[in-house]
């Protein structure tokens, strides 16, 4: 098969197999860009009629799908959510997919403030998320105002509910998705986050975990043991994810949102090392590949990441989004985990010179001497230049296939 007839997804596959491609694959979100502009009816003419499927086609980057792998359902609470006062959302034991950011519930599309409670016999949870008018025109996500433990009395009502949810398979929903994007991209069976990053971005806070850690350690420590007893119980479940499909499902991924400065090295070394080694044993065990979210700044991260047990940093921030150069963690990263991402959104504004543009994707492409998923990160947003990607993806088309370093090595012998 030649280069050209190879898809994104074949080139990934590749990639995540530690083979070096015929070319480099190319696949990233463009959905908040998309989403954006057609809210605001700003969509290039010739753009208006494509649906998101078809504008990654045209413009020759693979389409990156996250899809949650599973729900949890939620036995003996009630649900209840109303936004701006009116009721929007109330059932007994739901299914919920995104626990405990109820992404499911909340809506996207209207700004105001979503509030959600939790009814268990035990006590009641109470969730607040904002959503303002510019996020709506930018095509983001609420944003969450109130986590789901805000004082003592919490904790033991958010333990008794993790006690009791079941694990609800999503399988054939990946598979559904993976048959409609089809070669053009990658769907990424999504887990949910290691049991620090829950406490740290969805049920405490930063600010409430870290006091947390200082005044109430014992409580924090409890709810990071469920929380690892369930992952434990939920990641033998997935063996059976993608078996319907030729290659298995390859890649399978944490969102957690890594960040040094958050997630700073000791708290990585005391709360996530050793969860992150547990699992990906787990899940290497059923021939997958797995990843995180790493879009935060990973510098003082580097040396630890490869120690993991993970595969893949996906969408990893490279200067100027974060501090870390790229030259750090390619080097910091040459025996694992791979790179996805690498391209920051910044160089695709109109603030950022064309030719400067051109030329730090040279210098990048020019670095690259072994395996690698691009992709841009964090996001593809409204203001960014879908000029450059196309540039990218021709640039990628046209460039010589990329030498391993064994090749390098190989042509500078003298003989």
């Amino acid at each position: 098969m030649s280069q050209a007839e190879l898809s994104q997804r074949e080139l990934a596959w590749m990639v995540l197999r530690g083979e070096m491609p015929p070319r480099l694959p190319f696949i990233t979100r463009l959905e908040a860009w998309h989403r954006s502009h057609q809210r605001t009816q700003s969509l290039p003419p010739h753009l208006a009629d494509w649906d998101l499927d078809r504008l990654h086609h045209e413009v020759g980057v693979g389409r990156l799908k996250f899809v949650n792998a599973y729900a949890f359902r939620l036995r003996g609470v009630e649900v209840h959510a109303r936004f701006e006062g009116e009721t929007i959302y109330h059932e007994y034991e739901p299914v919920i997919e995104n626990f405990p950011s109820f992404w499911d519930i909340i809506s996207t599309t209207n700004p105001g403030t979503t509030e959600t409670d939790l009814i268990a016999p035990e006590g009641t949870l109470h969730l607040r998320h904002g959503l303002l008018p510019e996020h709506v025109q930018s095509g983001l996500d609420p944003y969450l105002q109130k986590h789901l433990i805000s004082q003592a009395e919490d904790y033991p009502v958010a333990e008794a509910v993790i006690e009791r949810m079941e694990f609800v398979p999503l399988f054939e929903s990946v598979q559904a998705w993976q048959d409609q994007i089809g070669g053009h991209g990658m769907v990424v069976p999504l887990l949910q986050r290691i049991p620090f990053q829950q406490l740290l971005l969805e049920y405490l806070g930063e600010i409430n975990l870290f006091k947390a850690l200082h005044y109430e350690r014992n409580r924090v420590e409890r709810l990071l043991q469920l929380l690892d007893e369930q992952l434990l119980d939920v990641l033998p479940r997935l063996e059976p994810l993608g078996a319907g499909s030729p290659e298995g499902t390859p890649y399978v991924e944490f969102p957690d949102n890594l960040h040094g400065m958050m997630t700073s090295p000791p708290l990585f070394r005391k709360y996530c090392l050793e969860s992150y080694q547990k699992y990906t044993e787990i899940l290497h065990g059923q021939g997958k590949k797995v990843g995180s979210h790493t879009d935060g700044d990973m510098r003082t991260l580097l040396s630890l990441l490869p120690e993991s047990g993970l595969d893949v940093c996906e969408s990893f921030s490279q200067q100027p989004l974060t501090s870390c150069p790229f030259e750090e963690a390619w080097q910091a990263f040459r025996n694992g985990p791979l790179i996805w991402g690498a391209i920051p959104s910044t160089w695709l504004e109109e603030q950022t010179p064309q030719e400067v543009f051109e030329k730090e994707i040279e210098t990048l492409l020019d670095l690259i001497d072994r395996p690698i998923l691009l992709g841009v990160v964090d996001l593809f947003m409204r203001h960014n230049s879908i000029e450059r990607v196309v540039y990218i993806a021709q640039r990628l088309r046209e460039r010589q296939p990329p030498l391993s370093s064994d090749q390098v090595r190989r042509e500078e012998a003298p003989f």
